[in-house]
């Protein structure tokens, strides 16, 4: 296991204000839509837990650069359990950085390479909301998206399903289930260098007493556990809050290396393999399952290999 500790600033952030209509209710989990923004945010009873922002994302004033460039198709923010903001939107230092989002930076087609991550010259853009509902006490957020080559030629299809479950005994699990499929012959998509960052993608907001931990079992382990948590108290938190990351195993080459940038409270799990270009296939689906665990306090180990084994059984 892998265990970094850092010290940050606490920084203070504006409340955001949201003008929301359109809700689905289910239990005290709500799904409510702010059609002019072009965005959804769920809700537990008068507590907020993610925004999805379907629709395009300004730039905002004062944000300037190459890479601050309108992004949509992510989530931002994800929230605490007292609303606590657990993740970074238009940072000055990446201002690409973008909440939670899945994006690659190296996406090749014709022999040329661009950048979904840093939205250079391919970018991930919005076709419909497929579902949009709250069943058994699940909040369920579907969407259909398309990667356009100079923001013009549709060359990926991608479907994007979030569910958040109900909150319990100071936990609450977002899952996420990403389809992706090539609509051209020949895209394929890569890490940085074909080793570093990319796939999953989680920008969180800076924390005091920040810790990174992960950990991925040896080969020949049965089953092979893959887990990591970012943890520490959040701006205007008054606790530390664990962020614990879980792989599927049924992923492709599974389980994915780690990727950690502790300066950036960044955390992530990576696909594809280090070395590697993925073709993105026509008529081939490329299905990546990924879960969070948002946790009030700390998460000990024996916790988080329970967490990973809850998640393989979950349906």
């Amino acid at each position: 296991m892998q265990h970094i500790t850092t010290k940050t600033p606490h920084w203070s952030l504006a409340v955001i204000l949201l003008l929301l209509e359109g809700m689905a209710f289910g239990g005290d989990l709500q799904i409510a839509e702010d059609s002019a923004a072009g965005r959804y945010t769920i809700t537990d009873g008068n507590k907020p837990v993610l925004t999805y922002n379907f629709n395009i994302v300004p730039v905002p004033a004062g944000v300037t650069g190459k890479y601050a460039v309108a992004r949509c198709d992510y989530i931002h923010p994800l929230y605490g359990s007292d609303g606590e903001e657990l993740t970074r939107d238009y940072s000055p230092d990446h201002p690409h950085h973008r909440g939670i989002y899945w994006a690659w930076p190296e996406v090749t087609w014709k022999g040329e390479k661009r950048d979904l991550h840093a939205l250079q010259g391919v970018f991930a853009r919005p076709v419909k909301i497929i579902r949009k509902e709250v069943e058994k006490g699940y909040a369920v957020l579907e969407s259909e998206n398309v990667w356009k080559w100079s923001d013009a030629e549709p060359i990926v299809k991608e479907l994007a399903k979030i569910t958040v479950s109900p909150a319990k005994e100071g936990q609450r699990s977002i899952d996420f289930e990403f389809k992706f499929e090539g609509l051209v012959d020949g895209v394929t998509i890569a890490r940085r260098g074909q080793a570093n960052y990319g796939g999953f993608s989680i920008r969180q907001s800076v924390r005091e007493n920040q810790k990174i931990v992960f950990h991925n079992d040896d080969p020949g382990k049965d089953p092979r556990k893959a887990w990591g948590c970012l943890s520490g108290t959040p701006p205007n938190g008054k606790q530390p809050v664990s962020v614990v990351i879980l792989q599927h195993m049924m992923n492709p080459e599974y389980p994915g290396d780690w990727y950690q940038a502790p300066n950036l409270s960044w955390l992530q799990p990576t696909f594809p393999a280090k070395g590697q270009a993925y073709e993105l296939k026509r008529g081939v689906t490329l299905t990546l399952k990924y879960r969070l665990v948002i946790s009030a306090g700390e998460v000990d180990e024996v916790t988080m290999r329970k967490l990973w084994s809850e998640y393989q059984e979950s349906k």
